[in-house]
């Protein structure tokens, strides 16, 4: 039995065309831009995240801070206006407590409250700008008198 081996005349590549490879490149190239956008958006949330944490303690850290002003001016002072009024009408002034961070602003205001002269609303505000623009995080408690 004699074999034949038969020559194709047309050959069958089978290697990579040059379309071939530049849709793999293609392929390659937006699924690197795709993660490279995914991880860049990652670590913007990551960088809110700790300012917002930040902003949290230092709202937290005002409003701690006029806690401490009422009790120390009401029981460690003497005097004429040391008392509960006197620290409603130094809240209302103006207490000025600065955030030890400088890219964060810090706001404490006290209000009274009409209705009730025992009790005062304090609001601490921290804003800071990021950025994709500016942020801000407000805390509200509210002070009672409690001293008589």
């Amino acid at each position: 039995m004699t074999r034949k081996y038969f020559k194709k005349s047309n050959k069958i590549s089978s290697g990579f065309t040059l379309i071939e490879t530049l849709i793999a490149i293609s392929i390659f190239s937006v699924s690197l831009i795709t993660l490279m956008s995914i991880l860049g958006n990652g670590l913007s949330n990551i960088k809110y995240t700790q300012a917002k944490i930040t902003a949290s303690y230092l709202a937290q850290e005002g409003i701690e801070y006029t806690r401490n002003i009422r009790d120390n001016y009401i029981f460690y002072t003497s005097g004429t206006g040391k008392t509960w009024s006197g620290f409603v009408t130094l809240g209302v002034a103006g207490i000025s407590f600065p955030s030890p961070y400088p890219n964060f602003i810090r706001t404490i205001e006290v209000t009274p409250n009409p209705l009730n002269s025992d009790e005062v609303q304090v609001s601490s505000t921290v804003s800071w700008i990021q950025g994709s623009g500016p942020f801000s995080i407000t805390f509200t408690e509210n002070l009672f008198n409690w001293s008589e």
